[in-house]
């Protein structure tokens, strides 16, 4: 799954943890679906959505490959 976050962090002038911390994650959970190693719950990225006030699908766009 691709995502924006970094985009949406870089926006909105927050790190990692700080993205984190709003989530109740961890930095490493971060880093890791910006790096597309780890698809987020469905809860989770309605969090990430919610903090950056956008839908689901502006920062996460599903591969068709993927099936």
């Amino acid at each position: 799954m691709k995502n924006k976050i970094k985009v949406f962090r870089a926006m909105h002038n927050f790190t990692q943890e700080d993205l984190a911390l709003k989530v109740k994650t961890t930095r490493q959970t971060i880093i890791a679906i910006e790096k597309e190693k780890y698809t987020p719950s469905l809860e989770l990225a309605f969090k990430i959505a919610e903090v950056f006030q956008v839908k689901i699908e502006d920062i996460f766009q599903y591969r068709k490959e993927n099936l």
